[in-house]
């Protein structure tokens, strides 16, 4: 999964796809975000489940431990690791859902820049993808060590045309169990590991070059260029 994704809808949409019956403790605010470019480093709505609330923050992407200072926050963590590594060891428990509705990919067509893809779902609803991070909560005041990563699993067996790495994404009723502090370890590990959504529920197109320069925004950069859809299958 390459650093570039879209998060562009309001809060409240991305709630209602999340469709969970809990009361939402919104400090995201009730516009539209129309992030349709985000990269690293910038602040994203981010949801983790606290106490009975749902709770929904703007968020840092990109999170280190305290002890990595030589090297940059990554972004993402590989679903095959992250449970067991000492890097993520400390936000594991820490587990969130960032609701996006689009992310990017740069393919090699053979030119001389790379191609990029926007890739959605088929039926254009929120993608729910899963992440762990460090981010406000009762006892927590939002500082600059907070932040969250995606988790990523190998995309074997579709989307490989595209990119070798893609979200964990989970439909509503597997994001509400990542997120529920009951849920043990164990099964959380098994849910972002075995119960990712199939590359059969997404399509992808190729878009503006625009999307290349992050000072870009705008729905223009989300627009198909002439190609129909690739779906989720490999050629």
């Amino acid at each position: 999964m390459c650093g570039r994704l879209s998060q562009y809808d309001g809060i409240h949409d991305f709630v209602a796809a999340l469709s969970m019956p809990k009361p939402l403790i919104n400090n995201v605010g009730d516009q539209e975000l129309g992030r349709y470019n985000a990269a690293p480093t910038m602040q994203l709505a981010l949801f983790h489940q606290e106490d009975e609330y749902l709770r929904a923050d703007m968020v840092r992407w990109g999170w280190r431990p305290h002890w990595a200072k030589d090297r940059a926050a990554p972004i993402n963590a590989r679903v095959e690791k992250v449970a067991h590594g000492p890097f993520f060891r400390a936000i594991w428990p820490h587990r969130a859902i960032i609701a996006i509705n689009s992310w990017y990919e740069w393919v090699d067509e053979g030119g001389t820049k790379k191609q990029p893809y926007l890739i959605c779902r088929r039926d254009r609803s929120a993608v729910l993808c899963a992440a762990i991070g460090q981010y406000p909560n009762q006892t927590h005041e939002p500082n600059e060590h907070d932040g969250f990563v995606i988790i990523t699993a190998d995309s074997a067996g579709g989307m490989v045309d595209v990119h070798d790495r893609r979200p964990v994404t989970l439909s509503p009723s597997l994001a509400q169990e990542w997120m529920d502090p009951e849920t043990p370890k164990e099964r959380a590990e098994q849910i972002v590991l075995l119960q990712s959504e199939p590359a059969v529920a997404f399509e992808w197109f190729r878009v503006s070059a625009l999307v290349g320069n992050v000072r870009n925004q705008g729905r223009n950069l989300i627009e198909p260029m002439d190609d129909p859809p690739k779906t989720g299958s490999l050629f």
